[in-house]
C-alpha cells in the first residue's frame, strides 16, 4: 500500500507493538468517503500481515472520531468503485439489488475489521455517528471520552444501519430498540453504562489510557492474541453476526425506498438546489427530535 491521503499511520506502545491508524480528514469531521474506507482496508491488511503489530488502535484526527459516511461525496476515485453497482433502469429509476451490491462492498470492509487477526480498539472522541458509530462498533474494544456522542441519526430516514451497529449483541434489547427507533445518541458515559463501549474516560486522559490498555493487551504475542480473538468471535458468529450483518445491508438497501427515505431524498435535492446543502437537510431531519424531548 502506498502513502494514504486520508489516514495517518504510526506505532506506539512498548517497542512500537501497537499499530495506530488515524482517520485524517479533520476538515470534514473524518467523514467516511469511499477513498478513505478503501485506504483503511489496505492499512488494516498491512498491519495484519506484520507480526510486530499486536494490537491496532483506530482514532480520528481533529475534534471528532467520525461524523459518519460522506453524504456529499460524488464522483470518481474509489467512490466510483461502489457507485458503479447502483444501476438505473431506462427511466432513470434506481434498482434495489444494484444499491445492495454497492453497499455490500463497504460492509465487507467493516466485516474485515471485525474479523482481522489482530486485537482492535476504537478510540472515540467528539462524535461517532452513523457510519462512524458502525465502524467503531466493529472493533474488539471501544474506549471513549466521557463527553463523546455515539449514535446513528441516519436511522431517521436514510434506511437502516448497514452493520446493524451490532448493538443487539452488546446492549440489552430495550435500549437497542430505543436507539434504533429514535436515532438518538448517548454520551460516552452512558455508552459505558449500557455496555456499548468498554471505558469512558475524561477526554484529556483518553489517548494515554487507550494506549496503556492496548500496550497491556499487547504483552501477548500477535499469534496468541489472534487465537484468543478467533475463539471469542466464533461465539458471536455462531449467534448469527454474519447473517445479521448481511441482512442489515439488504434492509439498508430496501430502506432507500420507504416514504421517509423519499422525503429525505427530496429534501436533500431541494437543499442543494437552494444552496443550503447538507446542513439544511440535516436541520430538517433533526428538528422534530429536538422539539420533542418528553422523555429526556
Amino acid at each position: 500500500m502506498g502513502t494514504p491521503e486520508n489516514l495517518a499511520l504510526d506505532r506506539v506502545g512498548t517497542d512500537g507493538r501497537v499499530g495506530r491508524i488515524t482517520l485524517n480528514r479533520p476538515e470534514k469531521m473524518n467523514a467516511l468517503s469511499q477513498e478513505l474506507l478503501f485506504e483503511l482496508n489496505g492499512a488494516l491488511h498491512d498491519y495484519e500481515a506484520d507480526p510486530s503489530v499486536r494490537v491496532v488502535v483506530l482514532r480520528g484526527a481533529g475534534r471528532t472520531f467520525s461524523a459518519g459516511y460522506d453524504l456529499a461525496a460524488r464522483g470518481g476515485g474509489s467512490d466510483a468503485i461502489v457507485r458503479r453497482y447502483q444501476q438505473a433502469d431506462d427511466h432513470g429509476r434506481r434498482l434495489l439489488m444494484g444499491i445492495r451490491t454497492g453497499m455490500q462492498q463497504i460492509t465487507d470492509i467493516h466485516m474485515y475489521f471485525w474479523n482481522m487477526a489482530k486485537v482492535t480498539i476504537a478510540q472515540v472522541h467528539g462524535y461517532a455517528l452513523a457510519g462512524g458509530c458502525e465502524l467503531a462498533m466493529m472493533a474488539d474494544l471501544v474506549t471513549a471520552a466521557d463527553d463523546a456522542q455515539l449514535g446513528h441519526p441516519g436511522l431517521r430516514g436514510l434506511g437502516t444501519s448497514r452493520t446493524g451497529v451490532i448493538w443487539p449483541l452488546v446492549i440489552g434489547m430495550r435500549k437497542a430498540k430505543e436507539l434504533y427507533y429514535t436515532g438518538d445518541s448517548v454520551s460516552g458515559r452512558e455508552a459505558e453504562r449500557v455496555g456499548m463501549i468498554n471505558h469512558a474516560w475524561p477526554k484529556e486522559e483518553l489517548e494515554e489510557r487507550t494506549v496503556a490498555l492496548a500496550d497491556r493487551i499487547a504483552t501477548l504475542s500477535a499469534d496468541h492474541l489472534a487465537i484468543l480473538k478467533l475463539n471469542m468471535n466464533r461465539f458471536y458468529e455462531n449467534m448469527g453476526i454474519y447473517s445479521s450483518v448481511r441482512s442489515s445491508t439488504d434492509l439498508d438497501a430496501a430502506g432507500q425506498y420507504t416514504a421517509q427515505a423519499y422525503q429525505w431524498q427530496d429534501k436533500m435535492r431541494e437543499s442543494f438546489e437552494q444552496g443550503g446543502g447538507l446542513k439544511a437537510a440535516l436541520e430538517w431531519r433533526d428538528t422534530p427530535y429536538r422539539e420533542n424531548r418528553a422523555l429526556r
